[in-house]
């Protein structure tokens, strides 16, 4: 996937351009929370868009609707399907939007109030989560949410959420964040560390963690009969801390190391229920 360099650090602001009805529909509706606003004049440059009309059908039929300029004789059942097609695009251009200069500080705006959620383990300290695909192929991984401390990933707490395309996010976005922002990097413990995590997103956090509670659905697929402490930890997804397909190097020989005494822990385990210790 072609990416544009980060060129400059200028944030811009909402006055700066005007988005598409389309755009601002889709960024209203409910389950969208996690999508940033991308500058239209962003889409509008073919450069950016580079290779993805042979990813998505009805190429550009999708541009023309996320744009506001889809001929109005299209028939009613086309649109049905062009919408489909347009929020697979969107979702594409999304995840190359997001690791630009101007799309990192959105995304850091909505970081810092903590819109992604926080993580669940108590020694985080409520550590706001960034989102993160496993893959950048579309249709193959919903979008996990990474915690920088504890480096693990979790599953979103609202079905809603849960359903997002992880490829819309792509494989790079936390890292590269945490590059271009090192004093966002969270201390290992100890009280989050940078302030404006603590004042200016606590509030709106604990709302939103409030009413992602209120919509969390219990976990059928793990609980249930042949349920044991191997299986999941054998089941459990490790996240590879990407950029651009290269793995970083300092994370990727601790994540050997973990995995060598993870692999110890399931034989241990293992044993045990053999001898029914379990």
């Amino acid at each position: 996937m072609l990416r544009r360099a980060v060129e400059d650090n200028s944030t811009g602001s909402d006055s700066d351009y005007t988005n598409s009805v389309w755009i601002s529909w889709f960024l209203s509706s409910k389950g969208n929370e996690y999508f940033c606003e991308v500058e239209e004049d962003y889409i509008l440059d073919r450069f950016n868009l580079t290779g993805l009309n042979t990813e998505v059908q009805h190429y550009s039929q999708a541009l023309d609707l996320i744009t506001d300029n889809l001929d109005d004789d299209i028939q009613d059942e086309i649109r049905s399907t062009l919408d489909v097609q347009a929020r697979l695009l969107y979702g594409l251009i999304h995840a190359r939007w997001i690791v630009t200069a101007r799309g990192l500080a959105k995304m850091l705006e909505k970081y810092k109030r903590a819109d992604f959620g926080r993580c669940p383990r108590v020694l985080c300290q409520s550590q706001p989560l960034l989102p993160v695909g496993l893959t950048d192929v579309p249709y193959e991984k919903s979008v996990k949410l990474y915690c920088g401390r504890c480096e693990d990933i979790y599953s979103p707490k609202s079905s809603r959420h849960g359903s997002i395309d992880g490829a819309y996010f792509g494989t790079s976005f936390p890292h590269l964040l945490f590059l271009v922002y090192p004093n966002l990097i969270p201390p290992k413990s100890g009280p989050v560390d940078f302030p404006a995590l603590r004042a200016g997103g606590e509030a709106e956090g604990s709302r939103r963690s409030r009413r992602a509670r209120d919509e969390q659905e219990p976990p059928s697929d793990i609980v249930g009969e042949g349920f044991n402490t191997t299986s999941v930890a054998l089941k459990a997804e490790r996240y590879r801390p990407r950029i651009f397909g290269f793995q970083v190097n300092e994370i990727a020989k601790l994540q050997r190391w973990q995995e060598a005494v993870r692999d110890k822990q399931v034989a241990r385990l293992d044993l045990l229920d053999e001898h029914g210790l379990m």
